[in-house]
């Protein structure tokens, strides 16, 4: 089990809330896993990175415990587990964690200047290998655990929009480093939606320097850090969510038009089997 050797924090504004927020990585003990803490509530209540935490889960992953909440969390846990970070407290002053800009770039950098270091007392947690496929499926959405004798992900989208079409990706941890092949993809979305969104309350902060709008014209704010990089972003996004599990499961992890809700659906069947 590790955790980081030194602090470090980072600021910036939500995507959903559009209020500016600073997040503060501290080291834990061995054995706490990941949490949060909300520094800016009296007795600074705690929140599990745990998928039995899971909230809702619109446009990103929540955190709730008690009715207090963590929102978009996804990018910095991606970024922990795929890191090696198995322990860390995460004091965060408001309830939304900061875009930065729009991918995990940022949050990988810092934990690689925070340094990473291994408890002396190891407390090993059992991996999480299915022994046969498991579904969670929505229409012609769905992610599937497959037996696998490595992680690995592979993540399909397909929109109406030329720019974008069909795309995939496949990334496994042992090969292909996160901080390069994935951390940097963007999060993205449409212009047609935008108006929408924001009157229902969402993506408040999101602009063209903190996300990539695509039109049915083309993207509005290119150049693109990969050819497909929406394809790559939703595999962080995956990776965030099964982060929930403490680990990552040892299998195929298979992805097509999935959303946070079907990825967290699929952490806790995960979860399930592990507890048998």
């Amino acid at each position: 089990m590790t955790s980081i050797v030194r602090p470090f924090e980072l600021s910036g504004v939500g995507l959903h809330f559009g209020i500016y927020t600073t997040v503060k990585v501290l080291p834990a003990k061995p054995g706490d896993g990941r949490y949060f803490v909300r520094v800016d509530l009296s007795e600074n209540p705690i929140i599990p990175a745990q998928v039995q935490a899971v909230g809702q889960t619109t446009l990103s992953t929540e955190l709730v415990v008690k009715n207090v909440k963590v929102r978009t969390v996804e990018h910095l846990l991606a970024s922990l587990v795929a890191s090696g970070i198995d322990d860390a407290r995460i004091e965060i002053d408001a309830e939304e964690l900061p875009l930065l800009d729009g991918s995990a770039q940022n949050w990988c950098e810092a934990i690689a200047q925070a340094g990473i270091q291994a408890h002396q007392n190891k407390f090993v947690q059992a991996p999480i290998t299915p022994q046969e496929p498991i579904w969670i499926r929505d229409g012609d959405c769905f992610v599937v655990a497959l037996p696998a004798t490595q992680t690995r992900f592979t993540y399909g989208i397909d929109f109406p929009y030329q720019a974008i079409g069909n795309q995939w990706h496949s990334w496994s941890p042992a090969e292909q480093e996160f901080a390069t092949e994935i951390a940097p993809a963007r999060t993205f979305g449409f212009a047609e939606q935008i108006e929408q969104l924001q009157q229902a309350g969402l993506i408040k902060g999101g602009n063209l320097e903190n996300a990539l709008v695509c039109s049915h014209h083309g993207w509005l704010n290119p150049p693109l850090r990969f050819t497909n990089e929406p394809a790559r972003h939703k595999l962080l996004d995956l990776v965030g969510d099964l982060s929930l599990l403490g680990q990552l499961p040892t299998a195929h992890i298979l992805a097509y038009k999935a959303s946070h809700k079907l990825h967290t659906q699929l952490a806790k069947k995960l979860a399930q089997i592990s507890e048998q």
